[in-house]
């Protein structure tokens, strides 16, 4: 059984940081994107960041360009999501995904090209 699950998530200051983590199970992801998307109340779901897992390259949203940055633990069948100088628009439900590495990135930033999906972590920043 696929699972990925999320972990990290909480409240924190503006201009704090947090660090948002995503096990991943029950089959190899070697060939798979690993994204981070996010969702506030009342909003679509918005892409933030990817990792190719078998490369590493990553690609990001621009407004987080700068301030986050993804990672992988090939060991630990982990990907990372590290956010800085954190803003209160940044508050939203984030989840962790899987989409198949088809060998072209043009798809990456829609979420319904994503197979799999966790159950999402609450991130609050207070002004």
């Amino acid at each position: 059984q696929v699972q990925l699950v999320e972990s990290g998530g909480g409240l924190v200051q503006a201009g704090g940081s947090l660090r948002l983590s995503c096990g991943a199970s029950g089959r190899t992801f070697y060939s798979y994107f690993m994204g981070w998307f996010r969702q506030a109340p009342g909003k679509e779901r918005e892409f933030v960041a990817v990792i190719s897992w078998s490369v590493g390259s990553t690609y990001y949203a621009d407004s987080m360009k700068g301030r986050f940055s993804i990672s992988r633990d090939n060991a630990k069948n982990t990907v990372y999501l590290q956010m800085n100088r954190l803003k209160p628009e940044d508050t939203a439900v984030y989840y962790c995904a899987a989409a198949r590495n088809t060998g072209s990135s043009w798809y990456v930033e829609d979420p319904s090209r994503y197979d799999y999906w966790g159950q999402g972590t609450q991130v609050t920043v207070s002004s």
